[in-house]
């Protein structure tokens, strides 16, 4: 096959530190193969929208419709995004040319004062606007008080600085990126804490009918993580999930065997968590695929409540 002949690259992102990070790095890498790429940097709805949890304003999509867009019009070529922040189904025409190495995939407590969720007092206050991890804390410590947290990083870092909360559970990924390892007073197990579908992993979105930059792209392709998020989405997917779920599911791929575990809590902790976990060969896209499907289907008979998909 001829190398991929040299691009001139639009990336769409967030403005966030992170997010800039994000494209920065795919930036260098583009360009360290010949490529000429610049970024757009972009404001979404999730951005803009602080006063209210991303479950109740149309999830986490609000983060990359404007980049969508972008795509569209052709004022950019390609996103960059956290994998856990990108829908599991991308409207029709744009497709996921890439899944990059992961990062650390854990979550992290993070306190000016306690050292662990264990060293917290009773009835403290821990922040997250994040579904999964509300029902993993109740379950874990029932007498905490689990308190909205939106923003970026930067935004929730200070707003524990201020004293508004006894903690805050961030991911691990996106503070070792920026260099705010020395944040992190601890990182949860995850048997204790199962991360999010695509926790740490980074995905490149493009036009699904540009094959020249699904080329420029592969190189970048990190095939263990791409194999191992595809079947952590496919359980979220066949959950009709998104941040408006109570959904954990996290893989790991060992000699040519997934290990995929999940949960579904209930926020109101009427019901206990319900956990499921299954371990399969995976060497292809569509096995991972099925393996998520299958330990969805796990999860239902265990009492998880998940959303049917419309059909018609």
């Amino acid at each position: 096959m001829s190398p991929t002949q040299p691009l001139t690259l639009v990336i769409a992102t967030r403005e966030s530190r992170l997010a800039l990070w994000q494209a920065e790095h795919v930036q260098a890498l583009l360009r360290a193969r010949g490529h000429t790429v610049s970024l757009l940097g972009m404001t979404t709805q999730g951005d803009q929208i602080l006063d209210r949890s991303l479950s109740k304003v149309g999830g986490k999509g609000l983060f990359v419709k404007e980049l969508e867009v972008a795509l569209e019009e052709g004022r950019a070529h390609i996103a960059v995004h956290s994998l856990k922040d990108v829908p599991m189904e991308l409207p029709e025409g744009f497709a996921l040319a890439c899944v990059m190495e992961r990062e650390d995939p854990r979550d992290a407590f993070v306190s000016p004062r306690y050292a662990s969720l264990d060293a917290l007092p009773q009835g403290a206050v821990v922040g997250t606007s994040s579904l999964r991890r509300q029902v993993l804390l109740q379950a874990l410590r029932p007498d905490l008080r689990i308190e909205p947290l939106r923003g970026n990083l930067d935004t929730r870092l200070r707003k524990l600085d201020e004293g508004n909360y006894d903690a805050i559970v961030l991911a691990a990924a996106g503070l070792k990126r920026l260099g705010l390892q020395e944040r992190i007073r601890t990182e949860f197990a995850t048997t204790d804490m199962l991360p999010a579908a695509g926790q740490g992993a980074l995905g490149i979105e493009i036009r699904s009918d540009r094959q020249d930059l699904m080329d420029a792209l592969a190189p970048l392709a990190h095939q263990d993580t791409w194999l191992t998020v595809t079947a952590e989405r496919a359980v979220s997917r066949a959950m009709g999930g998104s941040c408006s779920m109570p959904l954990a599911a996290h893989g790991r791929l060992v000699q040519g065997t997934l290990h995929l575990d999940a949960a579904w809590g209930d926020p109101d902790a009427r019901v206990p968590l319900v956990r499921a976990s299954a371990s399969s060969p995976v060497a292809t896209l569509e096995a991972a695929d099925a393996l998520g499907i299958a330990i969805a289907a796990q999860l239902r008979a265990g009492g998880a409540r998940g959303v049917d998909p419309v059909v018609g």
